[in-house]
């Protein structure tokens, strides 16, 4: 193992019930009914675009850029204001990341919006462990498209073109099936974090953990990557 690659919402920040409230709220505006459930089973691990062109799909509402666009803006501005009010991180993650930069370089490979990522980071002071951050604004297709990891992997090896790190040699940290699936089709392991699905619907990851921070990342290499 020679980086970590983390995803941000539901495994950095507990941020999904924010994500799915302005969701909920930006799609009531045309008259789209979204449920919890329905968000945690079909939504979870999209970007915003994704969320936006998958609920209008669903419910057979007519398609145009400028309205999805327009959803976007609406969504994104809603859910910045609610994040400065209600900032949860995972109890034991930033513990758990500073020891992991503290022995390899790490990045996020994330369907958030940059804005987003940089605010909670800058919050909680860890911004500067990473040595790379993947947005949905820089990548064209997201999850469960590889190219979130890719691009990550590909912003840590800038930063050391002499060494360049394989996928096969990353750990990937997710909770969601699309994130997942994104980062084993870049060649990577996962870890996947039980944050927001269950243990059975995490069963395509390599290993799966109930909490980061109970989780030893000695442990994880040790089994993943066995001498």
């Amino acid at each position: 193992m020679q980086a970590v690659i983390f995803d941000f919402d539901g495994v950095i920040a507990d941020t999904e019930p924010l994500h799915f409230e302005s969701l909920r709220r930006t799609l009531a505006d045309i008259e789209i009914i979204l449920t919890e459930t329905d968000y945690y089973a079909d939504y979870l691990g999209f970007d915003d675009h994704g969320c936006i062109l998958e609920a209008l799909r669903i419910n057979q509402h007519p398609l145009s850029p400028s309205l999805i666009e327009e959803l976007m803006a609406k969504k994104a501005a809603a859910y910045l204001t609610s994040i400065k009010d209600h900032l949860v991180i995972f109890p034991g993650v930033k513990e758990f990341i500073e020891d992991a930069a503290a022995t390899y370089p790490i990045a996020i490979a994330s369907g958030a919006l940059r804005a987003e990522i940089e605010l909670v980071l800058e919050q909680i002071g860890i911004r500067k462990a990473f040595g790379h951050i993947t947005s949905a604004e820089d990548v064209t297709r997201g999850k469960p498209n590889p190219e979130p990891f890719l691009q990550a992997l590909a912003g840590l090896n800038r930063r050391h073109p002499a060494a360049p790190i394989p996928p096969d040699a990353c750990l990937a940290i997710e909770d969601s099936r699309p994130g997942i699936r994104a980062a084993r089709s870049a060649g990577m392991k996962v870890l996947a974090v039980a944050n927001t699905h269950t243990v059975q619907d995490l069963h395509e990851a390599d290993a799966i953990s109930y909490s980061l921070g109970e989780t030893r990342l000695k442990d994880v290499r040790t089994r993943l990557w066995p001498a």
